[in-house]
């Protein structure tokens, strides 16, 4: 009888440990040439930006942690280092269960870091590239409008305007449609709520309508149900 409780708990434990496991994050990697400073995890869970743990490195950038997720989302990793400058030290990435490896380097730590692990990280990626074809040419046609050396009239920049118009619909279908056509992918509500919040309703109801269970579930899909509840009102 005493064999039979004791097998009985070990089973126990052994499914609460794997059912924790299956929402378990693991975000490693190396920080190349990073002798000392202090790296952050970070996320938004509301409005307010929090740290949910840190490692000081002395030494040797390579990091680990580990966060119990309640659905993928957002994650920041921030370096604090030691030469009284925070600007441009926070890498963007998708979080999702599994492990995430992040490897840089401690002069260029958020320009062009390896992300690898996340399926949601490819397509945020993917997103990201091609919406930064938009955003540069925008800033193209303001660079021109403004520029002293090359002063135009009033048609020419009414001409530059309407490009640039034009230019922004474009990145916002493109945006309307990347969400539509990733039904099954978190970046779907994610894109609806922080790029096109503003788009008509008919819209956004598309895109949540089209959204798979599982990511009408998650945090984002949630946001995504409430903003359309509130639009609606």
């Amino acid at each position: 009888m005493k064999n039979l409780f004791f097998l009985s708990a070990i089973l126990f434990l052994m499914i609460s440990c794997g059912g924790n496991n299956a929402n378990m994050m693991i975000v490693n990697g190396n920080v190349k040439g990073l002798k000392k400073g202090t790296l952050y995890l970070q996320h938004i869970p509301d409005s307010t930006l929090t740290t949910i743990d840190s490692v000081q490195v002395d030494g040797d950038g390579t990091f680990n942690f580990e966060t119990e997720l309640e659905s993928p989302e957002i994650f920041y990793l921030y370096l604090k280092k030691e030469d009284a400058n925070d600007i441009n030290d926070r890498i963007t990435f998708f979080g999702e269960p599994g492990t995430i490896t992040i490897n840089t380097s401690w002069n260029t730590f958020d320009m062009n870091p390896k992300i690898e692990g996340s399926e949601t990280q490819k397509k945020l990626k993917e997103y990201q590239k091609t919406m930064s074809r938009f955003n540069m040419k925008n800033l193209e046609l303001m660079q021109i409008a403004r520029n002293p050396e090359v002063p135009l009239d009033s048609l020419q920049l009414d001409s530059l305007q309407d490009l640039s118009d034009r230019n922004l619909k474009r990145g916002y279908a493109f945006a309307l449609n990347f969400a539509l056509n990733n039904k099954n992918s978190y970046i779907a509500p994610f894109i609806a709520l922080n790029d096109v919040s503003d788009a008509n309703v008919i819209y956004l109801d598309s895109i949540y309508n089209s959204l798979s269970p599982e990511v009408a579930e998650s945090k984002y899909g949630t946001l995504l149900k409430e903003h359309l509840e509130n639009v609606k009102k």
